[in-house]
């Protein structure tokens, strides 16, 4: 059970490290899928099959108070953004507290004129973006791209960050009163799903994003140009139908034991350690590039009804938690 209470200050930074004044961080899948224990495969990936009552959170923007030997390129009072944890994202990162230690090269500069609420509306949705786009999707300049759940907070960032990359043409695909927002983040054509079906109106594209993991591979096969790349991101659209014990890592593995034999799915080969894709998105904050969506923010103390509203599915945007001011 989430509730709001006192908890021991993280201490000071170590190595490779930095302490940082939380002024806010946001509710997104993964933190769903810490709070929660579903499905229930990912305990054994993350905290464990019992929950052992720590603090969940793994987005943050804030004040660095403090940093820890090795670390040269942040100092006392820079504005940063990032991420808590290293690896496995399914785990308690302390994010949502007034003060949490964070990895030093998981953090990069607020660049002046963004809000943190809107920094941290990048977080981990930005991060995997990047990936998903450019070292699973292979994507190149003038290449065509369909984002399935463009809406979303990483598919609003996908649909930015595919123009950024100098792709040609994209289109996103979610429900139809979000068109309106898709074309204004850069979609050259926006496609209602309950209405309308991609998959069959003759479009081929080089490259597919399934952010809401809605449909089997099979049915995207019409749409994949020669030589198109299909990534899988795997949406559990929180526990709505979801197998409890595996959730979308039934289709996960599935794509990944094909893999060797299909050129359309591409393992993962990043293409750029963690600091110079975190600087890289702080330079496409900079210049306006990425306009990350703040559906909702909300303080502390009202996360359980994020939550809530992250799991209603209707959110267009990220849900950003307001927290402490001062370090």
């Amino acid at each position: 059970m989430l509730r709001v209470a006192e908890v021991p200050d993280p201490g000071p930074p170590g190595p490779g490290q930095a302490l940082v004044a939380v002024r806010a961080s946001s509710v997104h899948a993964d933190a769903w899928h810490t709070v929660t224990g579903l499905p229930y495969v990912m305990r054994l990936m993350g905290n464990g099959l019992r929950p052992r009552g720590g603090v969940p959170g793994s987005d943050v923007a804030g004040a660095v108070v403090a940093v820890g030997d090795g670390v040269d390129h942040l100092s006392p009072g820079d504005r940063v953004w990032g991420e808590t944890i290293d690896g496995i994202p399914w785990r308690d990162g302390g994010a949502w507290a007034e003060r949490v230690l964070a990895p030093a090269d998981a953090l990069a500069r607020i660049p002046p004129g963004v809000s943190d609420e809107q920094a941290v509306a990048v977080g981990t949705p930005g991060v995997l973006a990047l990936e998903v786009l450019r070292d699973q999707g292979r994507l190149r300049a003038g290449a065509s791209v369909c984002v399935n759940g463009a809406a979303g907070a990483m598919g609003q960032q996908l649909v930015q960050l595919a123009k950024a990359l100098g792709a040609g043409r994209v289109v996103g695909v979610d429900r139809g009163e979000t068109a309106d927002a898709l074309r204004a983040l850069g979609c050259d054509d926006a496609v209602d799903h309950l209405t309308d079906d991609v998959t069959t109106r003759g479009e081929r594209f080089d490259v597919v994003i399934d952010v809401a993991s809605s449909r089997p591979y099979r049915d995207w096969w019409p749409v994949l140009a020669p030589h198109a790349t299909y990534v899988r991101v795997g949406h559990d659209h929180y526990g709505q139908g979801m197998n409890r014990w595996l959730g979308s890592m039934v289709g996960v593995l599935s794509l990944m034991a094909r893999a060797p034999f299909d050129e359309h799915i591409h393992g993962v080969d990043r293409s750029a350690p963690r600091p110079q894709r975190l600087a890289e998105l702080s330079a496409m904050l900079a210049d306006g590039v990425l306009r990350p969506t703040v559906a909702a923010a909300l303080p502390l103390e009202r996360t359980v009804e994020a939550l809530r509203l992250l799991e209603s599915g209707t959110v267009a945007g990220r849900i950003v938690l307001t927290i402490g001011r001062g370090a």
